[in-house]
């Protein structure tokens, strides 16, 4: 059984909550991929990775950078795992095939909530993860931004 945590964003962005999130998974020591909607904001979010926080350092690529199984974070718009990853975040309505969530440890869907597509796409996703016994964690951003977990 895998957790599997969901993440509905409502104050914040994707661009401010991301790297926020993946540096605290990265200080698990555990290979993370990072599954994108697109290619054209894998890219985007390749550069976003580099640049939103000049102190840290979180080593990271994609497959234009080549070396894609010795990338400690990969970033893909593809459902696969080059580097042996044990953390999955599922980001911009990224297609994730449901039977590839068992090769993970633990998994991160970040949805927007302003978008009624976005929410759609969670609950049909949840309903799915449910009915094949996962466990299952929601959290909301409350007023501040700080993250609730839901019952």
């Amino acid at each position: 059984m895998n957790r599997i945590d969901f993440y509905h964003l409502q104050k914040q962005s994707l661009d401010q909550v991301l790297p926020k999130l993946i540096e605290k998974a990265y200080q698990l020591k555990k290979n993370i991929n990072i599954l994108i909607g697109n290619e054209e904001r894998v890219e985007y979010i390749n550069s976003l990775l580099w640049t939103f926080n000049d102190e840290k350092f979180i080593p990271h690529g994609s497959k234009k950078d080549g070396f894609c199984e010795m990338q400690p974070i990969f970033l893909s718009a593809e459902n696969i795992n080059p580097n042996n990853a044990s953390l999955l975040f599922i980001v911009d309505d990224a297609d994730v095939i449901i039977e590839n969530i068992n090769n993970y440890e633990r998994i991160f869907y970040i949805f927007d909530g302003n978008s009624e597509f976005s929410l759609n796409k969670a609950r049909i996703l949840w309903k799915a993860l449910k009915n094949s016994g996962n466990n299952l964690n929601y959290w909301q951003q409350d007023s501040t931004g700080k993250w609730e977990q839901k019952a």
